[in-house]
């Protein structure tokens, strides 16, 4: 088995590298049509990903690749609102977002894979835990179905404060430099602090994500290319959705509706083991039904203060 992760972390390597090195070396604005190629781009690639684990391991797998996969996308699209939020708040010139997203993905497979190596230690070491994890994910479901306004306050974020205490931070963007030599000495920049709040925020995220993956797949493999393709898709996803996204205002109960499912799923386990092909479809259906629902019955704008 170890020869698939360092063959999966060549091949992860060799992504990132030609991405960042090649392909977008110079910051730019990232527009629709190229968003949503690079999109198709990711979804083939965790597609042949997902055949060549069937060819390999078999069904079961296979299906545990894809379902994990499809739970990953989802919830990381919720993330595109709070993305949104963040680059508004320090005023990230657009140039610079796929520079910011690319870091904040990079530090994020490091934590990810400290998560689920943890994740799945526990489940094995203290068995008990799924009933904790399943209970919590339950309960983030239906937290989220009741509030549908996301709020990100980066003023208040520890990584910010920490970094305040160690460096001055400059007020303007020097590209996508992270330090710069002002007054006399080395000052962090806006940029830093942008992908400290990525990473700190999508460690929050995967305080949720990571248990209900884990609802569908012990295997930390799985459980990780599942997670590592997503996050890499969610950085094109971004550019391709950004302005999309408001539509689909129904999104985040299909997204409540899974978390509650994968926690009872979890909380059922040791009663009835849900099918893999049953939990897929499932989760597809869910996901489905509230983008449809989204467009069905579009969002009805408030009207204008009289005068």
């Amino acid at each position: 088995m170890i020869i698939w992760w360092i063959l999966f972390g060549l091949f992860i390597l060799a992504m990132i590298t030609l991405d960042l090195g090649l392909i977008n070396r110079q910051a730019h604005v990232i527009r629709m049509k190229e968003a949503f190629l690079w999109t198709s781009f990711w979804i083939s690639l965790a597609v042949i990903f997902g055949i060549g684990v069937y060819l390999v391991e078999g069904t079961t797998k296979s299906l545990e690749f894809f379902t994990a996969y499809l739970i990953e996308y989802s919830l990381s699209i919720d993330n595109i609102f709070v993305f949104l939020l963040i680059f508004k708040y320090f005023s990230l010139p657009r140039e610079l977002e796929h520079k910011a997203l690319f870091w904040g993905i990079i530090l994020a497979l490091i934590t990810r894979l400290l998560f689920i190596l943890t994740g799945v230690t526990l489940i094995k070491t203290f068995a008990w835990i799924t009933y904790i994890f399943g209970a919590f994910l339950v309960f983030t479901g239906v937290k989220m179905a009741f509030s549908k306004d996301i709020e990100v306050h980066p003023d208040r974020n520890v990584a910010i404060r920490l970094l305040r205490l160690f460096s001055p931070v400059t007020k303007e963007f020097h590209g996508a430099r992270f330090f710069v030599r002002q007054n006399g000495g080395i000052m962090a920049t806006p940029m830093l602090a942008i992908v400290l709040v990525l990473e700190s925020t999508d460690i929050l995220f995967a305080v949720d994500s990571i248990p209900a993956v884990l609802a569908v797949s012990k295997d930390p493999f799985i459980v990780y290319t599942s997670n590592v393709f997503a996050i890499l898709g969610l950085r094109s996803l971004f550019f391709a959705l950004a302005g999309l996204m408001r539509l689909f205002h129904h999104l985040h109960y299909g997204l409540a509706a899974i978390l509650s499912f994968v926690g009872i799923k979890m909380l059922l386990e040791e009663i009835y083991h849900f099918p893999i092909t049953i939990s897929l479809l499932i989760i597809s259906l869910l996901l489905a039904l509230s983008i449809l629902s989204s467009l069905l019955w579009p969002e009805k704008k408030s009207p204008p203060d009289g005068p």
